[in-house]
């Protein structure tokens, strides 16, 4: 089991595999892409399927960016926590104006009280 664990992080894990030496994470993502797509041509051409290479293609680009997008919102949680914390001064979208529009009026809102979801 160890052994296939450490064979998936050789190829599948950028912070083991080669790919860790690029610095940047979009570039990284970039060349992990397109040694997919390589990897869907090369298995549709095995298969001699032209309809293999679109399925594994979606199929691999789709896997490959929820991974990505996830490592990416474990990184910022790891490295800038207070980015998923709530702001001061944030308010919701309309107490950001100070107004509301009720039945084609302009209401004016207490500016000392800061709202929430449910105004």
């Amino acid at each position: 089991m160890n052994y296939m664990l450490n064979m998936w992080n050789v190829v599948m894990d950028n912070r083991y595999n080669p790919l860790s030496q690029i610095p940047d994470f979009e570039t990284r993502h970039l060349v992990f892409q397109l040694l997919a797509w390589m990897w869907c041509i090369i298995f549709s051409m095995y298969f001699g399927s032209m309809y293999v290479f679109g399925t594994t293609a979606i199929l691999h680009s789709i896997l490959i960016a929820g991974v990505a997008i996830t490592f990416a919102i474990f990184r910022t949680a790891e490295k800038n926590p207070q980015f998923f914390m709530k702001k001061d001064g944030y308010h919701s979208f309309p107490r950001a104006r100070q107004s509301m529009w009720i039945n084609g009026k302009k209401v004016q809102l207490d500016p000392s009280d800061p709202g929430g979801e449910h105004e």
